[in-house]
């Protein structure tokens, strides 16, 4: 199973809630891996900040002569079951978008990607459209879900972070997107203060476990 999280804008959580679902996913037997496309994956988990180690960005630039286990010699354990690709040093080319989607499937474990934002034809919007699971994820913003509107990838379903002092709610998110609302993340100090001390993997606050079950 691949599950993509993707936004249409930036600063919508998404790394926050890509890393969390895995997080969660990682605690059944057969762990879980995260595959990170926008770069700060680590940052969040509290992991030493390794930017010149290669990742999937390597990976995809090798081409089709990489061997076939070259993804899963570039995992980095990240402890509770949980191992992640990094994003690498380069660009990432997206020739091999759907190559990197239909080996990740093959996983026995879950796997979530961390796509970034989706804002073109690249390989975000390649993976994002080719997972099994695309979840947008977006606050109650008009311009955030003006550009998701517009946005080239349909999500399967919206993980909708949720900020006091918002006229919009996960109704006019539905009508604007047409998709459902699978799950409801409200801001808090809690997570801020977990993904800050980097202490996100052990201390998960448990609000964000009960949003994101549904999803999970």
């Amino acid at each position: 199973m691949v599950v993509c999280c993707w936004s249409a804008k930036g600063g919508a959580g998404t790394t926050v809630v890509a890393t969390a679902l895995a997080v969660l996913l990682a605690r059944g037997s057969a762990g879980a891996l995260l595959v990170d496309l926008a770069g700060d994956v680590p940052a969040v988990l509290g992991l030493a900040d390794d930017s010149s180690a290669p990742g999937v960005s390597d990976w995809l630039a090798a081409g089709a002569l990489v061997p076939a286990d070259g993804l899963a010699r570039l995992e980095r354990p990240a402890g509770g079951g949980l191992s992640i690709v990094p994003r690498g040093t380069g660009a990432l080319v997206d020739a091999r978008a759907h190559a990197l989607v239909a080996l990740l499937a093959t996983d026995h474990r879950p796997v979530v990607v961390d796509a970034g934002v989706v804002d073109g034809d690249g390989i975000a919007a390649k993976v994002a459209s080719a997972a099994d699971s695309s979840l947008l994820v977006t606050r109650a913003c008009f311009l955030a879900l003006r550009r998701a509107v517009a946005a080239p990838v349909r999500p399967s379903s919206v993980v909708l972070v949720v900020e006091d002092g918002r006229a919009l709610v996960a109704s006019d998110v539905e009508a604007a997107l047409g998709v459902p609302v699978g799950a409801q993340v409200q801001v808090s100090p809690q997570v801020a203060r977990a993904v800050d001390a980097g202490v996100l993997p052990g201390r998960l606050p448990r609000s964000l476990e009960r949003e994101l079950r549904d999803v999970a």
